[in-house]
């Protein structure tokens, strides 16, 4: 058993969809099951749905109908026939998504996100299987929502692996090739639930560890897993292989072309996880496994932006211990605060945060009863693997350095 993982860029047209079924046929499709994301950017063009939904209700239908007309443009250049089924089960979906914003009394916006989201992935899935069916790839077409369960956390759902292990072993046919979504799942109530931002990723792992997969293949617009993202750093290596314990340690320091959550249930099992480029599928791309040796051995550097630097200080210079640490990080849990790098002296103590909720202005009125706060937004958090002097000297150039952390192996920045 294979596993699968296209996301949004692979498929954001027709063509990426052709090309999906093209490296079908060059990999082999045999025992396979894919996991796709939303096409193209739809999950931002849904977030502004859901955004008109609360604060500009005038524009909700507009936003709506480019959402609609996106995969309409996209299932015109797959099928000849307009009557094809493949439109009126889109449509299908589109009228659910609309019947939700009608009927839906719940004022919680992150109940009313996982609800509305989840339609990029299940869109994206419907056309991809409909038309791998119409040119010979015979498939079946599963709703993730049926096998992931989750606790009702939504838009951070954690896995129910005891009810999932289940639903997949029982209901999960390896003969044919098998499509789902990514980032899905359902809470005891079968109301869906996301798994994180880019958690398709994460979906791919936890299929693979329920059908005792022997590799999962992520397949990206990049050759593999890079030293470096592209998009801010020049001259970008590619990384061959990497251990699992290396690929977590970029995971969790933001690297983004592989999902924190994904690397754990595979390392579990000693899974293999391959990072390929959907252009060059011939190509080896990058592999991660047991005790790999990080080969070329270079520094890798991450880049988080948009996050939160909150210096805080005693109110009377007394020292801040164990009883005010403890305060800090229970309010930092209350308000969803996702912590990338905390510091700490005798009187100091400073955290980077990412605002995924959107909770800051409560979280500094709560510790402003407390002690002296400072806030800096809009800050970029850099990492770097594996540094030297070079790598940190290159990294600090024309920065202003608010927080600088070194551990043997790391070095974190915070930069305004």
């Amino acid at each position: 058993m294979q596993v699968f993982k296209f996301g949004g860029a692979s498929i954001k047209d027709a063509n990426g969809v052709k090309n999906v079924a093209s490296v079908l046929h060059k990999v082999g499709y045999k025992n396979t099951l894919i996991v796709a994301s939303a096409m193209g950017k739809t999950t931002n063009a849904l977030e502004v749905v859901i955004n008109n939904y609360f604060n500009n209700k005038k524009e909700l239908q507009s936003s709506i109908q480019d959402v609609k007309k996106y995969h309409n443009a996209i299932l015109l250049d797959l099928f000849d026939d307009e009557n094809h089924a493949s439109f009126k089960k889109v449509a299908t979906l589109f009228d659910e998504l609309s019947s939700f914003l009608d009927i839906n009394k719940s004022p919680d916006y992150n109940f009313v996100y996982d609800q509305i989201i989840g339609y990029g992935e299940l869109v994206s899935t419907v056309i991809i299987s409909e038309y791998f069916n119409n040119i010979g790839i015979k498939n079946n077409w599963i709703d993730a929502r049926e096998h992931i369960k989750t606790d009702n956390y939504y838009r951070r759902g954690n896995v129910n692996w005891e009810e999932t292990q289940t639903l997949i072993t029982n209901n999960f046919n390896k003969s044919i090739l098998n499509i789902t979504q990514g980032f899905l799942g359902s809470d005891a109530n079968n109301f869906t639930t996301t798994l994180g931002r880019e958690g398709s990723d994460y979906t791919a792992a936890i299929y693979a560890y329920c059908l005792n997969a022997d590799s999962v293949t992520i397949w990206k617009d990049v050759p593999g897993v890079l030293n470096a993202d592209p998009r801010y750093f020049e001259n970008a290596q590619l990384l061959n292989k990497i251990s699992y314990r290396e690929a977590i340690e970029l995971a969790f320091y933001g690297a983004s072309v592989i999902h924190p959550k994904t690397l754990q249930p595979l390392q579990q099992k000693e899974i293999p996880l391959y990072v390929k480029s959907f252009l060059q599928p011939d190509e080896p791309g990058t592999m991660v496994g047991k005790d790999l040796i990080l080969e070329p051995n270079i520094p890798c550097f991450i880049v988080k932006k948009n996050q939160v630097l909150i210096s805080l200080s005693s109110l009377d210079f007394s020292y801040i211990v164990e009883e005010n640490i403890s305060d800090i990080f229970n309010k930092l849990h209350t308000y969803k605060m996702k912590v990338d790098v905390i510091q700490n002296s005798a009187i100091s103590f400073s955290v980077c945060v990412d605002n995924i909720y959107n909770n800051l202005e409560k979280l500094l009125l709560d510790l402003k009863a407390k002690f002296k706060v400072t806030c800096h937004e809009n800050v970029s958090l850099y990492t770097i693997r594996h540094y030297n002097k070079n790598a940190i000297s290159q990294l600090e150039k024309g920065k202003t350095i608010l927080l600088k952390q070194l551990t043997e192996g790391t070095v974190q920045m915070v930069t305004k």
